[in-house]
Formats: C-alpha cells, structure tokens, sequence
C-alpha cells in the first residue's frame, strides 16, 4: 500500500499494545512504509484514549507521557494531517444520512474519502482506509474504499 488512511483506532496500535499491534508497527516501519494520511480529529481522540487508559490505569504517567511524546512525534515527521474543511464537514454529513455512523467515524471517512477522490482524479492509486472497527469498514467498502483491519492480521 502506498498511501493508506488510518483512523484512530488503526493508530492508536502503534502507542498501545493491543491485537494488530506487531501489523501496524511492521507495516510502518518497512522500507516501502506507505504515506499515513489522518484527520486533526485523530489528535484529539488520540490523545483522550491514551488519558483514559491512564485514568483506568491500564498505563503508567511514565508509559501516558512516553505515548504522547511519541504520538506527538509521528505527527510532526510522520502523518500527513488533513484539516478539517467545510467540504469534509457535508460529506460526513451526506455520509451520516446514509449509513450509521458515530461522528468521528463519519468524518474520518468523510476525510478517506475525499482524500481518495483526489488521488484518483490525478492518476494515482486509491488509498487503503485502515481501521480496527468491522462495521465502519464494512461502510467504507460500500463507500468503494479499499480497506484493512489490523485486527485481521497475525
């Protein structure tokens, strides 16, 4: 894949042990890693899943700030961010009229989606849409988005 789309629950594999964790950390760091495309909106909920794993303590302070660190850093040298634009804001909405779809969820894919549209437009290849939940990607697939769960690998 060469330019792939994750959503928060695909990134958040890199920062948090969990099932499709080894994928997605092998994955990017592969000498032909594809260009990591996200939403600002990424950061935020990023950022909330990390305090809550140390609100419930799943996490350490030490292993919380080792995250955001890192998480910080890949968003300054690895991720390409994508601003949320009022574009992105009706197309969610389009997308929420048609399928059932939490906010974030719809402007994540609202995001994938419009960003897959200009690749097409000048010849490039579609992006893969990689997330850990079956039922947005079930919607992403309808939507013509290639996709990816890393849950779905060993």
């Amino acid at each position: 894949m060469s330019v792939a789309y994750f959503d928060t629950s695909a990134l958040l594999k890199r920062y948090v042990t969990e099932i499709g964790s080894g994928w997605v950390n092998a994955v990017l760091a592969a000498a032909d890693a594809p260009a990591v495309f996200t939403s600002h909106l990424a950061l935020v909920e990023t950022t909330c899943a990390f305090a809550r794993r140390l609100r419930d303590k799943s996490i350490t302070v030490s292993e919380y700030a080792q995250s955001v660190a890192a998480f910080d850093y890949d968003v300054t040298y690895r991720y390409k961010i994508v601003d949320v634009m009022p574009q992105t804001i009706d197309a969610a909405r389009q997308l929420a009229s048609r399928h059932p779809l939490r906010a974030y969820d719809a402007m994540h894919l609202a995001t994938a989606c419009l960003l897959n549209q200009e690749l097409l437009e000048t010849g490039k290849s579609p992006l893969i849409f990689v997330s850990a939940d079956d039922r947005l990607l079930a919607i992403a697939q309808v939507e013509s988005l290639p996709t990816d769960n890393p849950n779905h690998h060993p």
